[in-house]
């Protein structure tokens, strides 16, 4: 199965990855770091049958462009994603946002004017603290990370990647989501978007998450190592209509750890929305 995407935007000097297929309400998922919509593209596929979804790449990741003249923190995603709304014509689709994902949809909208039909966060950032302790590493030495040799590189980030899941990575699994952050582009493009993480992107919203009037559904992996599940029922906390569902014998990588309970999680909260 291809997990190209066939149509380029631009937007701000950006180009910008995306893709729609399927038919009936639209259904949009949000990808998160170090990740791109590749990881939702099964899942997507499977949700095509009843739904229009729609993947792209946030600028910074996957085949969008990773260019280090154009800034590709949370801020911009934000913006970004209430403007691919608008171009895309769509004003309350069904939105599913994983990791980086949920705070770029939380942001689009509670500061940027988009609307929800119904949203669903998936081991998201969305309250502090972030991240896992190579994380905050790279976060505070990304110019000497940079420095990397090549294949020292692709180590440090294949081994990164690969505590992001509970149940181990297929190598198939595992070059697809390293394979983007190889390279003269992408190499540099890793440490940057790490580089460009702050905490003040979800501090800022976090006192609206109550403000939230249309349906919200976590769904979280109750061994990820990376966003710890105490945050899911933080953040439900936080939300006081959200609903909580917590899919035992998966890590932060829910879409490889348990992509039939996922799917089928998510195909309920669909349907649900939809009535």
């Amino acid at each position: 199965m291809s997990t190209e995407l066939s149509r380029v935007l631009e937007w701000r000097g950006r180009r910008v990855a995306w893709d729609r297929f399927g038919s009936g309400p639209p259904l949009v998922f949000l990808h998160g770091t170090p990740w791109s919509s590749a990881l939702w593209r099964p899942i997507a596929t499977a949700l095509s049958r009843r739904y229009t979804v729609h993947l792209w790449d946030m600028p910074g990741y996957g085949a969008s462009s990773k260019d280090a003249e154009h800034p590709v923190d949370l801020g911009v995603q934000g913006e970004l994603f209430a403007d691919l709304l608008h171009e895309w014509g769509l004003d309350r689709p069904l939105v599913v946002a994983h990791d980086f994902g949920g705070a770029v949809a939380l942001r689009a909208r509670l500061l940027h004017g988009a609307e929800y039909a119904a949203l669903c966060l998936v081991d998201v950032v969305a309250l502090a603290p972030w991240g896992s302790p190579f994380f905050r590493l790279v976060h505070q030495h990304a110019e000497v990370f940079a420095q990397l040799p090549d294949q020292v590189h692709r180590g440090v980030v294949e081994a990164y990647i690969a505590t992001a899941s509970h149940r181990g990575l297929r190598a198939d699994d595992l070059s697809m989501l390293v394979s983007p952050w190889t390279g003269p582009e992408g190499r540099p493009a890793f440490y940057r978007q790490i580089a460009q993480a702050d905490e003040a992107y979800t501090d800022e919203i976090e006192s609206s998450y109550s403000s939230l009037e249309e349906p919200v559904h976590i769904i979280w992996g109750a061994d990820d190592a990376w966003i710890p599940v105490e945050r899911a029922h933080r953040l439900r906390a936080s939300i006081p209509h959200a609903s909580l569902t917590v899919i035992e014998g998966a890590g932060h990588l829910i879409q490889l750890d348990a992509p039939a309970e996922l799917a089928a999680e998510l195909t309920r909260w669909a349907l649900d929305a939809d009535r």
